[in-house]
């Protein structure tokens, strides 16, 4: 796999940022011990030799650490954003000027530059996708089919990009193997519970700075990031409620100590809404009708479909910007609905996305996986995969052993015990 494919330089907003991008990135790398433990190794052993790799990930201090790695692996990485507000600016300036990696993403960009992006990052003809969301490889079959028989395998970061690809793979249009690394042990019990909460609480506060204590806060969705996030907001005092279409997760949230009812029901008491379910329209006009005056709605999903904005539109009568990243919507029955960050991941369009510490697992399990795909994708089907559990594992350990923890092993007792069923009661 040693083809190396010319490809535009990059598009960045202001390449002088470099210098306060690797500075970021720097601070990250504090955070990312288990990252630069395999960063290490790759130098070393270069397991991604010539391997051309197209990666649509939220462009952060994080995701640089994580290229920077691939790249330290032998890859020729070219990287482009996975959401139009998410892209930190100074990053991309320094992955691209200090780096040498082709970076396509500006803070704000509209669609077409969005997608144009897309389109730069598919011109470098990856061999493995990395993605967030399932934009690159939705592109990648929808019109540049040509490029397919390029391509060995991909990885998917989200729940969303999850869900569309396995969608993709039932009808039969998936044309390679994906590793879902969502799915991985150390990814979403970590990234998705006590990153989103952390890091959606953060967003919600830097746009608003509302006082959180006594607030009726509902959270719609119960998966790991909606536990995270209700966690988090009854630590600082909300008065939490759930909103579920999945009567395990609902009932869940109840022993959990959480109200649970439709957002009908709960639409007209509730201060602040967050979305976090990876579906449509989970805020529909319905609930809209029904919330009260100064109701504030944001989304931690992955699209900014989860709230239906064609809708608070058709209702406004007038749209006014008091604060960054908050809309508020004059309705035309009077009532005012404040709208955080157009709708979109309120965690990395008004914050800075997950800690550094979570996305050290997360990123170290994309790496791993990159680095299974070189060695063994001729043994993958044609399907989307979980994480391979050594990896996984091997995750968790490197983690544990950063922090300076310590675990029991299982002695050969316990081991021959565990792996019989002879002995029963006494």
């Amino acid at each position: 796999m040693t083809n190396v494919v010319k490809v535009a330089e990059s598009d960045v907003a202001d390449p002088s940022l470099a210098g306060e991008g690797q500075r970021l990135i720097d601070w990250a790398a504090r955070e990312m011990p288990v990252l630069r433990i395999i960063r290490e190794r790759f130098a070393r052993e270069r397991p991604l030799e010539g391997l051309r790799l197209g990666a649509c990930l939220h462009v952060t201090s994080e995701t640089a650490n994580l290229a920077i790695t691939l790249k330290a692996g032998g890859a020729h990485v070219s990287l482009c954003a996975s959401n139009p507000l998410s892209t930190q600016d100074a990053v991309a300036a320094a992955l691209s000027r200090q780096h040498g990696i082709p970076t396509f993403a500006v803070k704000g960009e509209d669609s077409a530059r969005y997608y144009a992006h897309i389109q730069s990052v598919l011109d470098a003809r990856p061999q493995v996708t990395m993605d967030d969301g399932a934009d690159l490889v939705a592109e990648l079959h929808k019109g540049r089919r040509e490029l397919l028989e390029d391509v060995i395998a991909g990885t998917e970061e989200t729940t969303t990009g999850v869900v569309r690809l396995r969608a993709m793979a039932r009808d039969g249009a998936l044309r390679f193997p994906i590793i879902a690394v969502n799915e991985a042990l150390t990814k979403h019990l970590f990234d998705n519970r006590y990153g989103t909460g952390q890091s959606t609480i953060d967003g919600l506060i830097r746009a608003t700075n509302v006082l959180l204590a006594g607030k009726t806060f509902v959270v719609c969705g119960y998966g790991w990031c909606g536990r995270g996030l209700a966690s988090r907001a009854t630590g600082l005092g909300a008065h939490v409620i759930v909103t579920e279409v999945d009567p395990t997760r609902a009932l869940e949230a109840v022993m959990d100590g959480y109200r649970v009812m439709p957002l009908a029901e709960a639409a007209p008491n509730a201060d602040i809404v967050i979305t976090v379910t990876g579906d449509i329209n989970v805020i529909d006009r319905g609930a809209i009708e029904r919330f009260k005056d100064g109701a504030i709605i944001a989304n931690s999903g992955h699209f900014n479909d989860e709230i239906n904005l064609a809708a608070i539109d058709d209702l406004s009568v007038e749209v006014t910007a008091p604060r960054t990243f908050v809309q508020s919507h004059r309705l035309r029955d009077g009532r005012t609905i404040h709208v955080l960050a157009e709708g979109r991941l309120l965690n990395l369009a008004a914050a800075e996305g997950h800690p550094a510490a979570v996305m050290d697992m997360s990123f170290a399990n994309q790496a791993l996986c990159a680095e299974h795909i070189a060695k063994h994708h001729k043994d993958l089907a044609l399907a989307v995969h979980d994480v391979p559990q050594d990896i996984d594992r091997e995750v968790a350990r490197l983690k544990l052993q950063a922090m300076g923890v310590s675990i029991d092993t299982l002695t050969d007792e316990q081991q021959k015990y565990l792996a019989s069923w002879e002995s029963g009661t006494t």
